[in-house]
C-alpha cells in the first residue's frame, strides 16, 4: 500500500474514530524521528512555528517521500500528513539587470 493510501485512511479513522485511534499516530519526537530515518529515510527539511507551544516540521527522502509532525513542547509528535512525490523548490534573486 502506498503512503498516500496510508494517509488517506489515518485521516479517515482520525477524523471518525475515538481520541483513541488518532492518538496511534503520536509518540515521542525522539522515537518519531528515528522512524522517519530508519524506515523511510527522511530527514528534516523544513519547520515553523505555529504558536509558542507548537512547531511544524516537514521531513523528506531522496526517494520524494514526505511526513509532516507536528511537535510539542512537551515533546510529543504526531503525523499531520504523509505523501510521495516531494519536489523542492529553489528559489533565486533577481539581479539588476538580468
Amino acid at each position: 500500500m502506498t503512503r498516500l493510501m496510508v494517509s488517506i485512511l489515518c485521516a479517515a479513522a482520525a477524523f471518525s474514530a475515538a481520541p483513541a485511534t488518532a492518538a496511534e499516530q503520536c509518540a515521542p519526537r525522539a522515537d518519531m524521528i528515528k522512524a522517519l530515518g530508519e524506515k523511510f529515510r527522511e530527514n528534516p527539511t523544513a519547520l515553523g512555528v505555529v504558536n509558542p507551544n507548537v512547531i511544524v516540521e516537514v521531513f523528506v527522502s531522496d526517494q520524494g517521500t514526505w511526513t509532516i509532525l507536528a511537535s510539542d513542547t512537551r515533546g510529543q509528535s504526531c503525523v499531520v500528513s504523509v505523501g510521495e512525490g516531494w519536489e523542492s523548490a529553489v528559489t533565486t534573486a533577481a539581479l539588476p539587470g538580468t
